[in-house]
């Protein structure tokens, strides 16, 4: 039910009332005592942050909700207000017809796989620790969890000047990003910055399609650049001066060169270009490849070494501030490098960009063809990464084969320094697939 995401789904069939109550009942059951309950700006959200709530309660915790605000603002407030774990109702970056509920450590790490299980054997039982009537939980509403957040992200970011930059909130939850560019002397101008669950400005993901005007109107001033947030603002990804989409591999790349320096490393999930590592070898550093999902990514940066972790997807992890991908600060620490660096597009093209290839197989039995292409591939290569999938490396390059979390697809990545060490690659990928896939038929 958890993914590496939390719940996610369309609300009324998959998302329900019922489940939030279930979900509420099963982390007080846990033992968590004291919740922080907030939600992004979907209207459903409402609904559903009051039936997590009473089945917290039912349970016997206290529940303090924070109202609509950004994932990265609630999973901070966990730990200022003394609280034991954190529930956010929202579906991030999916479209508006779907709502979710992902759970966070007071660390602002989301639950881990442990955590999650313990969770679900609750749901699955359907046998809570019910409160007496003398024992319910009490609820609360506290105000400020934003400024708390604000003031954080101001006292983490120094500016040598003010660039002007151009805030897309997606009409989302994440407004803090321009208010404290504001207070930093920024000049800003938001995009579809009225809180809408509807998200009728653009989708709510930020990507290089979505972000079409948002790139019309940095090109077409004189903002520096650009900045976007998915709906509960734990995404952020950019645009330079000259209106240009920010590649998420150049914008990673950025963020770890500036976090990392001699014997320091860096968490990303097996499919990140050999762009990042080839940044961080030039400063000393090196990568440390974790599975696909931030909570993976969250969880190694728990290791002393790693002093920052993100996934190309644009959620981005400064383990000092918060183990939560932190949207408003990946913007400020972007403005910030603008600042003291130049312009972005400039920065960006001093990052090597490599060919990537990628496609999906739809196979019958994903489960069957994962391991027996495992096999295959264990008696061919000898740099073989199980992590996640089946990765290998080699001396032109890399590839990576991973079954797909929710359909009968095998996903095919491929990446080398040259567009025909990468062909090649990516040919042989498939093969491995396609081939294994027949024998299998």
């Amino acid at each position: 039910m958890f993914g590496t995401s939390g719940i996610r789904g369309r609300v009324g069939s998959e998302v329900t009332a019922e489940l939030a109550l279930s979900v509420g009942r099963a982390v007080a059951s846990e033992g968590y005592d004291r919740v922080v309950v907030g939600r992004d700006v979907r209207e459903s959200g409402s609904m559903f942050v009051d039936a997590v709530s009473a089945g917290l309660r039912e349970c016997g915790a206290d529940v303090i909700t924070v109202g609509v605000e950004a994932t990265p603002t609630v999973a901070r407030a966990i730990s200022h207000l003394e609280a034991d774990a954190g529930v956010v109702v929202t579906a991030s970056h999916n479209p508006a017809a779907d709502n979710g509920i992902k759970l966070w450590n007071p660390s602002g790490k989301a639950f881990g796989p442990d955590q999650r299980e313990a969770i679900e054997r609750w749901l699955r039982e359907d046998d809570y620790a019910l409160a007496e009537w003398d024992g319910v939980g009490d609820r609360s509403l506290r105000k400020g969890v934003r400024d708390h957040h604000a003031e954080s992200i101001r006292d983490t970011v120094d500016l040598e000047r003010s660039p002007s930059v151009v805030v897309d909130i997606g009409n989302g939850a994440g407004g803090v990003t321009a208010a404290v560019l504001d207070d930093l002397g920024c000049r800003v101008q938001t995009l579809n910055g009225q809180e809408d669950g509807s998200f009728p400005g653009r989708p709510s993901e930020p990507t290089e399609e979505t972000l079409e005007t948002l790139s019309t109107l940095v090109a077409e001033t004189d903002a520096e650049l650009g900045v976007a947030h998915d709906g509960d603002a734990d995404r952020m990804m950019a645009v330079d001066e000259t209106g240009s989409f920010v590649p998420k591999d150049a914008l990673f790349a950025l963020f770890a060169r500036e976090a990392a320096g001699e014997g320091d490393r860096v968490a990303a999930p097996v499919d990140t270009s050999l762009a990042v590592d080839d940044v961080l070898a030039g400063v000393g550093a090196s990568l440390t490849r974790t599975q696909v999902g931030d909570v993976y990514v969250a969880e190694r940066t728990t290791k002393s070494d790693v002093v920052f972790g993100g996934e190309p997807s644009g959620a981005w992890i400064w383990p000092a501030e918060t183990r939560c991908p932190d949207g408003p600060l990946a913007a400020c620490k972007l403005v910030a490098l603008v600042a003291e660096r130049g312009p972005l597009s400039d920065l960006v093209d001093g990052i090597d960009r490599y060919p990537i290839r990628r496609t999906s197989i739809e196979v019958t039995d994903k489960t069957k063809v994962m391991a027996d292409v495992t096999d295959r591939v264990g008696t061919r290569y000898d740099e073989v990464d199980t992590l996640d999938g089946v990765r290998v490396e080699t001396e032109d390059g890399w590839f990576l084969l991973r079954a797909s979390g929710t359909q009968p697809l095998i996903r095919v990545t491929a990446e080398a320094r040259s567009a025909s060490d990468a062909a090649a690659l990516f040919e042989t990928a498939q093969g491995l697939v396609t081939e294994t896939a027949a024998v299998d038929a």
